[in-house]
């Protein structure tokens, strides 16, 4: 049975969930010549993007950090009182340094922006006073308002952390497309897990070498399957080359059954050229395992020849080879 009370919480739960939007919705409106200006101080910085804020905001700079380095920003996250006990020894002249604080008067983070500046980084503060030792310190500011927090209290960091949370991720986001960031640059930073799987290459997964089976044109059907048989992994597929090793066509295991369909045992001694699918879809190294599976489910096909610029082949997408890797 629910709690008695069960309808206040959902409603004060929903009214929490209404103002940290309203208060995200709105900056918004607050976007200004402020916001071009760090992003373009991030893309001209030399060395390493440099977050630090104390207590919450410490908590969302550590996340924004994250973000920045895992989308072609390179950035750690530094404790400005750990900073004061010795890590400034991690800042370089060429960094620079994003400082949060609401208040913009966490003690901490403003004894640390004039040591900071000494060594060579400049300041963006990120603060909801932009009258505050924050602001005045700080090179640029990004300003989040001022706003009530969602706490009944009014005192837990709530509205004014996922605000700054909401603009760390904008910074970020509008920093990863100026500077070109695309998929392939991505899949690099996440290589794990099934966002690394579906970010992997044709390249990763495709068979090649040894394991590409490659026939000549006027080879005999019989003979393609011997090499079939006979090669590593046991490719559902054969890859037809021309003198000069370009691609003709491909010869499947639905090719072959349809070959042998009527018991025409005599069509194995033909050229397999006769029965081979001419025009197959065919992949690139360089495109993502997710296309791969795409371009098979699409057109309803197991297998795809992988093709340089050329024409050759250099490799064989087998859809089974996709759902072990969990593709």
């Amino acid at each position: 049975m629910p709690s008695p009370n069960y309808r206040a919480r959902l409603a004060r739960a929903a009214e929490v969930i209404r103002i940290e939007a309203q208060t995200i919705a709105r900056l918004e409106e607050m976007l200004d010549e402020s916001f071009s200006l760090a992003v373009d101080a991030i893309l001209d910085c030399a060395g390493q993007l440099v977050v630090t804020g104390m207590g919450k905001a410490g908590l969302v700079g550590q996340k924004i950090s994250a973000t920045l380095a895992s989308t072609g920003t390179p950035s750690f996250f530094l404790h400005p009182a750990e900073a004061l006990h010795g890590d400034l020894g991690r800042l370089r002249p060429g960094d620079l340094l994003l400082a949060l604080s609401n208040s913009g008067e966490t003690g901490e983070v403003n004894q640390l922006i004039p040591v900071v500046k000494k060594i060579g980084p400049a300041v963006i503060g990120m603060t909801g006073r932009n009258d505050s030792t924050l602001a005045r310190l700080s090179d640029i500011v990004l300003d989040i308002g001022r706003m009530e927090e969602a706490c009944p209290l009014k005192l837990a960091p709530t509205a004014s952390t996922s605000a700054m949370l909401a603009l760390g991720d904008a910074l970020a986001m509008v920093v990863l497309e100026d500077r070109g960031f695309d998929r392939n640059a991505y899949a690099r930073f996440h290589p794990a897990g099934s966002l690394g799987r579906r970010l992997m290459t044709v390249d990763e997964v495709m068979r090649k070498d040894g394991e590409l089976p490659l026939v000549a044109s006027g080879t005999s059907v019989a003979d393609v399957l011997i090499q079939t048989s006979t090669t590593p992994g046991r490719p559902g597929a054969a890859l037809i080359v021309d003198a000069e090793g370009l691609l003709l066509g491909i010869f499947t295991d639905g090719d072959l059954r349809r070959l042998l369909e009527g018991g025409s045992y005599e069509k194995l001694q033909s050229t397999v050229d006769e029965f081979m699918g001419h025009k197959p879809k065919t992949l690139s190294p360089d495109q993502l395992a997710e296309e791969a599976h795409r371009l098979l489910r699409e057109n309803k096909v197991d297998n795809a020849p992988v093709i340089d610029s050329d024409g050759r082949p250099v490799g064989l997408v087998d859809v089974q080879d996709l759902l072990d890797i969990g593709i």
